[in-house]
């Protein structure tokens, strides 16, 4: 009989917990009170503020982004990769691209009393975490012309 495959995702329960939940509730009211301000805005206007013609529409607008942001945000923690996935040898989000750059890379000087990325592995635990994080560090100035 075969054994059920571990799960490589959080399920919908992550995003029934309490905290969770909480943050549901501000979200919603969050685009309720937004959608309310344009109404009020659209009364305004029609009794004669002209400069609420531009809210009127301005707060709809930050009410569908905010949705937007909000299924962002629940994708991306239902999609989010467990720890010992990585470790199996798959590739974190912000890791393309500097396997080539770290480890003694183009330009790049490594602390040798640092553990690097595979070091980290080998060691179990959290070091691989801690590496990763070592590196996307040192790789962040690259990304915004400072290195």
């Amino acid at each position: 009989m075969l054994s059920p495959r571990p799960r490589a995702r959080p399920g919908w329960s992550a995003v029934v917990r309490p905290r969770w939940l909480a943050w549901h509730a501000f979200a919603a009211c969050a685009a309720a009170g937004m959608l309310w301000l344009g109404d009020w805005q659209l009364r305004r206007a029609q009794a004669g503020n002209e400069l609420s013609w531009a809210y009127t529409f301005e707060w709809p607008l930050f009410a569908v982004l905010g949705a937007v942001f909000w299924v962002k945000t629940i994708r991306e923690e239902l999609g989010s990769p467990r720890s010992g996935e990585l470790a199996a040898g798959g590739e974190a989000p912000g890791e393309r691209g500097t396997a080539e750059a770290g480890a003694g890379g183009a330009g790049e000087s490594r602390d040798p009393a640092q553990p690097g990325p595979a070091e980290g592995q080998a060691a179990g635990g959290g070091h691989d975490y801690a590496a990763r994080l070592r590196d996307e560090v040192r790789q962040h100035g690259r990304w915004h012309g400072l290195r």
